[in-house]
């Protein structure tokens, strides 16, 4: 296998440590050179993109690659890989590609009133990025019903994992718990992730998949959690309503809903922290919470 994460960022990253802790070769892009050399401490050959260039060092690497996915979320002018593809067909520039990932979110599903949903839901985003990842989702799955390939879109939540928590939070001072009435959210530590695109991309299985926890709950109860653990206060109750956010932020608390992840489960993939619960516990005593 050879793999390539376009957009090797915090997910982007997990994906491509893990399938080179494999012994599968990895490449990935990055923006700057102090990231690239954190790339290449987990295992990634580092490939600096500009966001608009496609650089003969990159046509020479999609030639070999065997394994694409697509980390990089699309704008108003489209997803940025196809854009820079053009009108090149996959089999041209990627002539060894057995498999793409296409990384989501399950802010397609828009607002259900705290109703489950599953990727039979029709996708009815709120948001203008979910509008966008929708046209994006259509657009690679064009190309790959064109190009005969699997294409497996992974639906993500609310990524978090070693370094990126609600203990940094609690530890920095940014913590919130914010009160509105009904809300839940689901969440996916950034390693189930990883391991769902390994598990996916080593059998070549496409389709859409909600790559999520198993228990969506209200926002604050992770924080008290993460508190508990920790022994401290956890931050004074705040009304949403009342509260200053960024309109980004208040915008997350127009979705409401619970996913399903039985989908992916009903291929054999087991989920390694199912719960917040299980995941902060392990973070906390195993130390993982700042790496």
């Amino acid at each position: 296998m050879h793999m390539m994460i376009f957009g090797a960022g915090y997910s982007g990253k997990a994906i491509g440590a893990l399938a080179a802790s494999q012994g599968h070769d990895v490449s990935g892009t990055t923006r700057s050179a102090e990231k690239a050399e954190a790339l290449s401490a987990s295992g990634i050959r580092p490939l600096i993109f500009d966001g608009t260039t496609l650089t003969e060092e990159l046509k020479s690497e999609f030639a070999k690659v065997t394994h694409l996915v697509q980390s990089i979320a699309p704008g108003r002018d489209g997803d940025p890989l196809l854009r820079l593809l053009g009108n090149t067909s996959l089999s041209e520039a990627m002539p060894s590609l057995e498999w793409i990932s296409y990384l989501s979110t399950v802010g397609v599903y828009g607002d259900h009133g705290g109703a489950w949903v599953d990727e039979e839901t029709p996708a009815k985003p709120v948001s203008q990025r979910s509008v966008e990842r929708v046209e994006a989702e259509q657009a690679w799955q064009s190309l790959a019903e064109a190009s005969g390939l699997p294409l497996a879109i992974l639906r993500l939540s609310g990524i978090y994992g070693p370094g990126r928590n609600a203990f940094v939070n609690l530890a920095n001072g940014t913590a919130r718990r914010l009160i509105k009435k009904d809300q839940v959210f689901n969440r996916i530590r950034v390693e189930d992730i990883a391991a769902a695109a390994a598990f996916l991309g080593e059998r070549r299985i496409g389709g859409i998949y909600n790559v999520t926890d198993s228990e969506p709950c209200p926002p604050q109860d992770v924080v008290s959690e993460a508190a508990r653990l920790m022994g401290v206060e956890p931050p004074a109750e705040q009304s949403f309503e009342t509260a200053e956010l960024t309109p980004m932020a208040r915008s997350f608390y127009g979705e409401n809903k619970r996913v399903s992840n039985a989908r992916i489960r009903s291929l054999g993939f087991r989920f390694q922290y199912p719960d917040y619960l299980i995941s902060l516990a392990e973070m906390w005593s195993e130390n993982r919470w700042n790496k």
